[in-house]
């Protein structure tokens, strides 16, 4: 490196008072001489976090300040984007406090990604030479691969090259984050939306950063407190994962027609029902039997794609989409007719090419006008002013 960097070292905390005087003590004694770096907590506790925080700034020979939040949005990432926020170093570095990151790895991770000229840092339990040996117990090892190996399936693109994506020790450049705020603004799949503690995979796949590296390391034993991986976090993450996945409209398509392909199944047990058991005409048995179907794939759309684009109440989302979803009834047969009619076409090829372009049409309007996306306040976090750091 020819200059000292400047680091902004992040550290989410959550009732860990036992652990900030030797997080501390050790993350002092690890920064070179020359180093420029600044220590935010950023925290959610209950317990009096923020006061021994204070506490120990004042031995601290680099400067130290908590910004303690009332009100936890967005959970362990919303915490570490407001730090993003407050902060202004060239390098942000994430750690938690409990010290089973090694805080005298954080100069290494920077090391690494100037050598490297690499925008992104991962410190490794899985790299050669790394290991999760402070994972307590079988369960949380098997549900940290079973999680890992999940998450590099469903974005193997974007996390080539990350052995470890489940990490929360990492090291990204500030350019990194405030480039992929810049290309989100007014787009539905852009900017920061963080929700619960896997923050590494939010930003790996919302940043897009240029030239990813990482530096093995040994998980450690929590060194005060206890745990904070609950059930309910777990649940959080496959949400997040989710929101992740249908952020990029291309998949939001695919999701869209899988689902709308159940939906043929609620609408023929309908249907059979209907004409077997009622004396009901078979053409209005299916105009009812299409309505189950139009339940069943707005709630799957509702539920699993559209969780964080809803804008009205339930009712008008059920209302619109049932509109739009009704509406191809009369849009297929005039497609039908004009495809053989004027293009020459075969009545079954032409019936497929209408309800090609019927599907495409109908995901656009409900993409568009029922789930119209909005920007989270974790996006907006990264854009305000950086100072009042000390709360």
């Amino acid at each position: 490196m020819t200059a000292a960097p400047g680091v902004s070292l992040i550290v989410p905390t959550f009732n860990e008072a036992g652990n900030i005087d030797e997080l501390l003590d050790v993350v002092c004694a690890a920064i070179p001489a020359g180093w420029d770096v600044e220590v935010l907590f950023v925290d959610d506790s209950t317990d009096n976090t923020p006061e021994v925080i204070e506490k120990a700034a004042g031995r601290a020979p680099v400067p130290v300040a908590v910004l303690h939040r009332e009100a936890p949005e967005g959970g362990l990432g919303g915490a570490v984007v407001a730090g993003i926020a407050r902060t202004g170093k060239p390098w942000i570095v994430v750690m938690d406090a409990d010290l089973q990151h090694p805080p005298h790895l954080m100069p290494e991770l920077v090391r690494a990604g100037e050598q490297a000229a690499a925008e992104l840092v991962v410190a490794s339990r899985y790299a050669a030479g790394g290991s999760r040996s402070g994972l307590a117990g079988g369960y949380r090892t098997a549900v940290s691969g079973a999680s890992t190996a999940l998450t590099k399936a469903l974005f193997p693109r974007l996390l080539r090259g990350v052995s470890d994506p489940m990490s929360g020790f990492f090291a990204i450049r500030r350019e990194a984050v405030e480039r992929a705020v810049r290309e989100g603004e007014g787009r539905q799949e852009g900017g920061l939306r963080p929700l619960g503690y896997k923050i590494l995979l939010e930003l790996a796949v919302r940043c897009r950063p240029h030239g990813v590296t990482e530096v093995p390391y040994e998980f450690g034993e929590r060194f005060a407190g206890e745990s904070k991986s609950t059930v309910r976090e777990g649940l959080r993450f496959l949400r997040h994962l989710a929101e992740l996945r249908s952020s990029d409209k291309r998949a939001r398509m695919v999701a869209f027609g899988l689902i709308g392909v159940s939906g043929f199944v609620p609408n023929l047990l309908a249907l059979w029902a209907l004409t077997g058991f009622t004396t009901l005409h078979y053409a209005v048995a299916e105009v009812l039997a299409n309505q189950l179907g139009v339940v069943w794939n707005f709630a799957l759309l509702d539920f699993l794609v559209y969780r964080s684009g809803k804008r009205a109440h339930w009712s008008g989302r059920l209302a619109g989409f049932a509109a739009l979803s009704n509406l191809d009834l009369l849009a297929r047969i005039p497609l039908m007719v004009l495809f053989v009619e004027w293009a020459g076409m075969a009545p079954a090829p032409a019936t497929l090419l209408g309800l090609v372009v019927v599907f495409a049409a109908r995901f656009l309007l409900v993409d568009t006008l029922i789930y119209r996306r909005r920007q989270r306040k974790g996006t907006a976090a990264v854009r305000t002013a950086r100072n009042g750091r000390t709360v």
